[in-house]
Protein backbone atom coordinates (compact mmCIF):
# COMPACT_ATOMS: atom_id res chain seq x y z
CA UNK A 1 0.00 0.00 0.00
CA UNK A 2 1.14 3.07 -1.37
CA UNK A 3 2.03 6.25 1.98
CA UNK A 4 -0.26 8.76 1.87
CA UNK A 5 0.92 12.68 1.81
CA UNK A 6 -1.38 15.30 3.05
CA UNK A 7 -2.87 16.14 0.07
CA UNK A 8 -4.21 12.26 0.36
CA UNK A 9 -5.30 13.59 3.77
CA UNK A 10 -6.66 16.80 2.75
CA UNK A 11 -8.87 14.91 0.10
CA UNK A 12 -9.99 12.12 2.80
CA UNK A 13 -11.62 14.96 5.23
CA UNK A 14 -13.36 16.97 1.60
CA UNK A 15 -15.01 13.57 1.19
CA UNK A 16 -15.98 13.22 4.55
CA UNK A 17 -17.28 16.69 4.53
CA UNK A 18 -19.48 16.68 1.29
CA UNK A 19 -20.84 13.23 2.02
CA UNK A 20 -24.66 12.63 2.48
CA UNK A 21 -25.37 10.20 5.69
CA UNK A 22 -25.97 7.44 3.65
CA UNK A 23 -22.70 7.24 2.65
CA UNK A 24 -20.85 8.32 5.20
CA UNK A 25 -20.50 4.68 6.93
CA UNK A 26 -19.17 3.68 3.47
CA UNK A 27 -16.93 6.05 2.94
CA UNK A 28 -15.48 5.44 6.62
CA UNK A 29 -15.25 1.67 5.67
CA UNK A 30 -13.32 2.27 2.74
CA UNK A 31 -11.01 4.66 4.09
CA UNK A 32 -10.04 2.59 6.78
CA UNK A 33 -8.89 -0.38 4.27
CA UNK A 34 -6.38 2.15 3.52
CA UNK A 35 -5.31 3.24 7.01
CA UNK A 36 -7.16 6.42 7.12
CA UNK A 37 -9.01 7.22 10.14
CA UNK A 38 -12.15 9.42 9.95
CA UNK A 39 -15.08 10.91 10.68
CA UNK A 40 -18.12 13.26 9.94
CA UNK A 41 -20.54 15.21 12.10
CA UNK A 42 -23.16 17.77 11.80
CA UNK A 43 -23.04 21.97 12.70
CA UNK A 44 -25.28 24.50 12.33
CA UNK A 45 -26.21 27.64 14.01
CA UNK A 46 -25.02 31.26 13.83
CA UNK A 47 -20.98 31.26 12.88
CA UNK A 48 -20.07 33.26 15.31
CA UNK A 49 -21.96 32.04 18.33
CA UNK A 50 -21.08 28.24 17.43
CA UNK A 51 -17.45 28.47 16.83
CA UNK A 52 -16.96 27.13 20.54
CA UNK A 53 -19.41 24.21 19.68
CA UNK A 54 -17.46 23.18 16.02
CA UNK A 55 -14.40 23.08 17.84
CA UNK A 56 -15.70 20.57 20.98
CA UNK A 57 -17.79 18.84 18.39
CA UNK A 58 -14.49 18.13 16.40
CA UNK A 59 -12.60 16.93 18.90
CA UNK A 60 -15.48 15.03 20.82
CA UNK A 61 -15.81 12.96 17.41
CA UNK A 62 -12.10 12.67 17.06
CA UNK A 63 -11.36 11.12 20.43
CA UNK A 64 -14.70 8.67 20.20
CA UNK A 65 -13.28 6.99 16.52
CA UNK A 66 -9.94 6.60 17.71
CA UNK A 67 -8.76 9.56 15.32
CA UNK A 68 -6.92 11.18 18.38
CA UNK A 69 -5.74 9.95 22.06
CA UNK A 70 -7.15 12.15 25.07
CA UNK A 71 -3.82 14.35 25.13
CA UNK A 72 -3.74 18.20 24.84
CA UNK A 73 -1.10 17.73 21.75
CA UNK A 74 -3.69 15.59 20.05
CA UNK A 75 -6.49 18.04 21.40
CA UNK A 76 -4.34 20.97 20.21
CA UNK A 77 -4.17 19.48 16.93
CA UNK A 78 -7.49 19.11 15.85
CA UNK A 79 -8.35 22.25 17.78
CA UNK A 80 -5.87 24.27 15.57
CA UNK A 81 -7.16 22.89 12.53
CA UNK A 82 -10.38 23.47 12.94
CA UNK A 83 -9.96 27.00 13.56
CA UNK A 84 -7.91 27.33 10.46
CA UNK A 85 -10.73 25.80 8.29
CA UNK A 86 -13.56 27.96 10.26
CA UNK A 87 -11.16 31.20 9.59
CA UNK A 88 -11.08 30.22 6.22
CA UNK A 89 -15.57 30.53 6.04
CA UNK A 90 -15.76 33.03 8.36
CA UNK A 91 -15.35 35.84 5.97
CA UNK A 92 -18.69 34.39 3.96
CA UNK A 93 -20.42 33.29 7.37
CA UNK A 94 -20.31 35.83 9.14
CA UNK A 95 -22.92 36.55 11.52
CA UNK A 96 -24.89 34.57 9.17
CA UNK A 97 -26.87 30.96 9.74
CA UNK A 98 -24.80 27.78 8.61
CA UNK A 99 -26.03 24.39 8.08
CA UNK A 100 -22.77 21.52 6.75
CA UNK A 101 -20.69 18.82 8.06
CA UNK A 102 -17.14 19.12 9.17
CA UNK A 103 -14.63 16.06 8.22
CA UNK A 104 -11.65 15.01 9.91
CA UNK A 105 -9.23 12.42 8.87
CA UNK A 106 -5.66 10.95 9.70
CA UNK A 107 -3.10 9.17 8.20
CA UNK A 108 -0.22 8.09 10.59
CA UNK A 109 1.06 12.51 11.47
CA UNK A 110 -1.10 14.07 8.73
CA UNK A 111 -4.84 15.01 10.39
CA UNK A 112 -6.87 17.18 8.09
CA UNK A 113 -10.01 19.00 9.29
CA UNK A 114 -12.70 20.39 6.72
CA UNK A 115 -15.76 22.38 7.10
CA UNK A 116 -18.05 22.33 4.46
CA UNK A 117 -21.08 24.88 5.13
CA UNK A 118 -23.91 25.95 3.13
CA UNK A 119 -24.92 29.62 4.38
CA UNK A 120 -28.59 30.47 4.36
CA UNK A 121 -29.54 34.08 2.93
CA UNK A 122 -32.88 34.51 2.32
CA UNK A 123 -34.07 31.89 -0.19
CA UNK A 124 -30.41 31.99 -1.69
CA UNK A 125 -27.74 29.30 0.12
CA UNK A 126 -23.91 30.26 -0.36
CA UNK A 127 -21.70 27.06 -0.02
CA UNK A 128 -18.47 27.39 1.18
CA UNK A 129 -14.89 25.22 1.87
CA UNK A 130 -12.32 25.61 4.62
CA UNK A 131 -9.39 23.43 5.33
CA UNK A 132 -7.14 22.82 7.88
CA UNK A 133 -3.77 20.83 8.64
CA UNK A 134 -1.82 19.91 11.20
CA UNK A 135 0.93 17.19 11.93
CA UNK A 136 1.40 15.34 15.12
CA UNK A 137 3.63 12.36 16.21
CA UNK A 138 2.68 8.98 14.99
CA UNK A 139 0.05 6.58 16.91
Amino acid sequence: MKEKSSVDVAKASVRMAISSRTEEERLIEELKKENVLAVAVDIGGNLNSSIPKIIERALVASKRTGIIKDCHVHDGAIAGATREAIMQVSEKANGLNVGGKIGVARYKEHISVCIFLSIGLLHLNEVVIGLGHRSIADL
